[in-house]
């Protein structure tokens, strides 16, 4: 269901701030939404300053859709920290309720006496998955995202705020949970990261490596400008969608093969749904030479 905010103040930029501030207020659980792409519309300097016209998030949807897609590192960290604490404050919920309340065995801390134990956490965000290590107890932790390490200290969550210190820098997040999934607010951008089980995530390669290419908001399919087997350039045009009353343009991540098209032109899709997959190129001509190998063998 659509739905519409007006705000007005005394000038362009002072207005949209105030937009910008309502929207980051703004929280729909359940189904995927399009209020980080319109947060970042809201804030960008070609908008502020009044130099956008109909054309140009067609030639430069890049800015608004990469900035999405970069998660700095230290705001996974702060994701980490925020299901790390959540699942502290559900266990000691779990402990009090047992017949032994202030057993030893309930401790939290992962105490070893070779070191803490870490508790070990896969996060997807967007089409990208992390892989982490959290070592510690209460506000003070230890976390390795991605083989980057990070300290946090004099971390709490309550009421929907997460405050904390991530390597020396305080920083305060609004935090909403929904299941397994985290939406994570700095005051300039909004992320939903989720929780994946243990079993999941194994064998994915690096993350942001594999190649596919993702629906940047929900819309319907106009073009497909590509073919399975087409060698394309970084950049190069895949598929245009229609999003918003907009014609988008879907562009190829990286240099290689399209070797998957999971979309047809009038096919509606939600946001992050995998519109294509383009192969390293390496790796299909290595495949295609084992292939022929093979076969010369036989």
């Amino acid at each position: 269901m659509p739905g519409r905010t007006l705000h007005a103040d005394a000038d362009r930029p002072r207005a949209l701030a105030r937009l910008g501030a309502a929207l980051a207020q703004c929280h729909v659980a359940g189904p995927k939404t399009n209020l980080a792409f319109l947060e970042a519309l809201a804030l960008h300097p070609a908008v502020v300053e009044g130099r956008i016209d109909t054309g140009y998030l067609d030639r430069h949807l890049e800015e608004f859709v990469t900035g999405i897609g970069v998660l700095p590192h230290p705001l996974l960290v702060a994701a980490c920290t925020a299901f790390v604490l959540r699942q502290q404050q559900e266990e000691r919920r779990s402990a009090l309720a047992g017949a032994d309340p202030h057993s030893p065995w309930h401790a939290l801390d992962g105490w070893r006496l070779h070191g803490r134990a870490g508790r070990h956490l896969r996060l997807q965000d967007g089409g990208q998955d992390h892989r982490a290590t959290a070592a510690g107890d209460r506000g003070d932790w230890h976390i390795e995202v991605d083989g980057t390490a990070s300290v946090v200290s004099a971390a709490r969550l309550a009421d929907g705020v997460l405050e904390l210190r991530i390597d020396g820098q305080g920083r305060r997040l609004a935090v909403r949970f929904d299941g397994d999934a985290l939406e994570l607010h700095d005051g300039h951008r909004r992320r939903t990261l989720r929780l994946l089980p243990a079993e999941r995530g194994e064998g994915r390669g690096e993350a942001g490596g594999d190649g596919r290419v993702l629906a940047p908001m929900p819309g319907r399919i106009v073009l497909v400008k590509a073919d399975a087997g087409q060698a394309v350039a970084a950049g190069a045009e895949l598929l245009v969608m229609e999003a918003m009353k907009m014609e988008l343009t879907v562009r190829a991540p990286r240099d290689g093969v399209v070797s998957e098209l999971r979309a047809m032109a009038g096919d509606f899709v939600e946001a992050d749904t995998v519109l294509a997959i383009v192969a390293d190129a390496v790796a299909t001509d290595a495949a295609a030479t084992g292939v022929v190998s093979s076969v010369e063998r036989a």
